[in-house]
């Protein structure tokens, strides 16, 4: 182990997995060892155009006992080598090796006995489809879906017939980017150079993104349908998502309380094919990587995060030991140079009192509804203005409930946003 970039209480571990078409292959395994040992430990898998530096979300695990692990997949940050290209896959089963070597070095090794498995946006799908596969083997006690990357978000005439017909020229080449806009919105929203709040390297994770390439669209798309048509993850999923979607390319204000990246109503309809314990929770004001989210909607994911673990995941261990945090100041990741920046502690806020035991049930008047139906929207709207009533709603999703093979109304053609 190697001292991280992020500071001398991280650690960092090379993964060797060979070498493909483009040469060597690596991954990265950063820890960050808890306060006391429990064995109970997190793996973190990030998204599309992203590395890990959420040393706050690693703080969080670390001082209720979890021995925190985040995977830099291969060709992304601190994985990326200079002969590849970045962030490219042909197969999300590309990632299972590191997953499986990450999982056997966090439970053997060091001695964990618990794992949680968290992904954001494509580390979602990614982590879904892992847990389904070592459904058997008793690898994973539980996971947290934050922000999956469940559909493209786009109208349903890109995200079907024309993206299936890209897909299809994906094996002659695999390396052809898409031609598309770039938008910086996202990027704006969350680095502290613009308008958000966080230091991060732009040179793994650059504003705009980087290139979509048609064997990477080919692969999310196979990945895709095989979520949609139904996984069985044994163990108990939480999927968090905003409580709305937002699309520009310009700037607008909207973009600090939605996400701008998915259609969170994608992931609200097909959250229940993960398997038959299923709980969504939706929060208002939530950016697209939900834990970097403004202050009173972090706390709020934090808090429901520790509930959701109380109940299902390690029943009876103290999961948080205030509402939504510990009374330590949180971290904000410094910037290239992988430094931390202390950050003040969001204040105290009301916590929902109500918290239901079942898959999909969020409120004590309200049944669970059947397997296969959308979960009901559980929010924190006190934390957050409502959008400027001038922003209309996206029209780019089915309506929740809707048949699956029902084809919307055409709207104009667009195309995919950059998942994170």
């Amino acid at each position: 182990m190697d001292t991280d970039i992020l500071g001398e209480q991280y650690e960092s571990r090379t993964i060797d997995l060979g070498a493909d078409d483009e040469g060597p292959v690596v991954a990265t395994l950063v820890r960050r060892r808890p306060m006391q040992q429990t064995g109970r430990a997190v793996l973190y898998l990030h998204g599309f155009t992203d590395y890990f530096f959420h040393t706050h979300l690693a703080e969080f695990f670390a001082e209720r006992g979890w021995d925190f692990h985040a995977l830099d997949l291969r060709k992304y940050g601190r994985s990326l080598l200079p002969h590849q290209t970045p962030n490219f896959c042909r197969d999300l089963r590309d990632y299972f090796p590191e997953l499986d070597a990450a999982a056997q070095i966090i439970r053997e090794e060091n001695g964990n006995r618990t794992l949680l498995v968290i992904g954001h946006s494509t580390g979602g799908l990614l982590a879904a489809l892992w847990a389904h596969a070592r459904r058997e083997a008793g690898i994973v006690n539980g996971l947290f879906l934050n922000s999956p990357f469940f559909d493209f978000h786009a109208p349903w005439l890109v995200r079907r017939p024309l993206l299936a017909a890209a897909a299809r020229l994906a094996h002659r080449s695999p390396y052809r980017s898409i031609p598309r806009g770039s938008s910086r919105v996202y990027g704006h929203s969350l680095h502290a150079d613009y308008r958000g709040e966080w230091n991060y390297s732009l040179t793994w994770k650059p504003l705009g993104g980087f290139p979509v390439r048609l064997g990477w669209l080919a692969a999310i798309r196979r990945a895709q349908r095989q979520l949609r048509a139904g996984l069985a993850i044994p163990v108990p999923v939480l999927v968090g998502a905003a409580a709305r979607s937002f699309r520009a390319t310009a700037w607008h204000d909207a973009a600090t309380r939605s996400d701008v990246v998915l259609n969170v109503e994608h992931m609200a309809r097909w959250a229940p094919s993960l398997g038959r314990h299923v709980t969504l929770i939706r929060f208002d004001g939530g950016l697209h990587d939900l834990t970097l989210s403004r202050p009173a909607v972090r706390r709020q994911v934090f808090t429901e995060l520790g509930r959701w673990l109380n109940a299902f995941v390690v029943p009876g261990v103290p999961t948080t030991d205030r509402p939504g945090g510990s009374d330590r100041t949180p971290y904000r990741s410094g910037a290239q140079t992988g430094g931390v920046e202390p950050v003040p502690h969001p204040a105290t806020a009301p916590v929902p009192t109500t918290w239901i035991p079942e898959t999909s049930a969020v409120a004590a008047d309200m049944p669970a509804p059947a397997l296969g139906t959308t979960v009901p929207v559980r929010t924190d709207s006190a934390t957050e203005a409502p959008l400027d009533t001038a922003i209309r709603p996206d029209p780019t999703a089915l309506a929740p409930n809707a048949d699956r093979d029902q084809k919307p109304p055409i709207p104009p053609a667009a195309t995919p946003a950059d998942p994170g």
